[in-house]
């Protein structure tokens, strides 16, 4: 995969997120995705659960404007993100 090709993928998604790289496009993208997955950035009590973030997160991509291969690859980091979530929350 190339991180950094999936990470100006997943900038196109979110208009006003710059996400700098601070390590690497790898740790920037799954930093982010966790991120997203987890509604860090939005007030605590209006956070949605990791499974309704994962869902608008899915429809979100599938609905870009991004390549298939993008769609798929950005999809597959978001399941396994939300699987690391979710084994960690057990």
């Amino acid at each position: 995969m190339d991180y950094r090709d999936l990470l100006e993928a997943y900038r196109m998604l979110w208009t006003n997120r710059t996400l700098p790289v601070k390590k690497d496009e790898y740790t920037t993208l799954i930093s982010s995705i966790e991120k997203e997955m987890k509604d860090e950035m939005t007030h605590p009590r209006l956070r949605k659960t990791s499974t309704e973030k994962f869902h608008s997160s899915v429809t979100r991509i599938i609905s870009s404007s991004l390549n298939n291969k993008q769609k798929v690859q950005l999809i597959e980091l978001h399941i396994s993100v939300i699987e690391r979530i979710r084994n960690f929350e057990q």
